[in-house]
């Protein structure tokens, strides 16, 4: 076990403007479509997005109001109770986009499980740019 704090930023470009990726991926009926870590559905309720089939379990997912700075930054409470904040930029790169997702450690996460979890990041985040430029 690791107790260290320590963060891993992930990031990938996108070849679609800032816009067109941030109105994508803020929208958290968007996410089973590219966020597999999520299962394969979600739904809105009680104002807040639930994911009833994530490999964890029962998720639920507060997102970052709607802002003009880029920022998905949003919580995941585990069916344990603990909530994860996830902070999740997308910047302006050249006529494209970059979309930077933070990954910290948690308390007592080994790093092997630090490891799944990026590996997961980094499969979303291809998935979501799959997604962005085939449209």
């Amino acid at each position: 076990m690791n107790d260290s704090k320590e963060s891993r930023h992930l990031s990938v470009h996108i070849d679609r403007p800032l816009a067109e990726v941030y109105a994508y991926a803020a929208d958290p009926a968007n996410l089973p479509a590219w966020a597999q870590g999520l299962g394969g559905s979600i739904e809105k309720s009680g104002g807040r997005w639930v994911a009833d089939s994530s490999p964890m379990g029962r998720v639920v997912i507060d997102p970052a109001p709607p802002n003009e700075w880029g920022v998905l930054d949003h919580d995941v409470t585990l069916p344990s109770g603990e909530t994860v904040y996830n902070p999740v930029r997308v910047i302006a790169d050249g006529a494209g986009s970059e979309v930077v997702f933070t990954l910290r450690r948690r308390p007592g996460m080994s790093d092997a499980a630090f490891e799944r979890d990026a590996g997961m990041v980094a499969a979303d985040l291809a998935r979501l740019k799959e997604l962005m430029e085939r449209a």
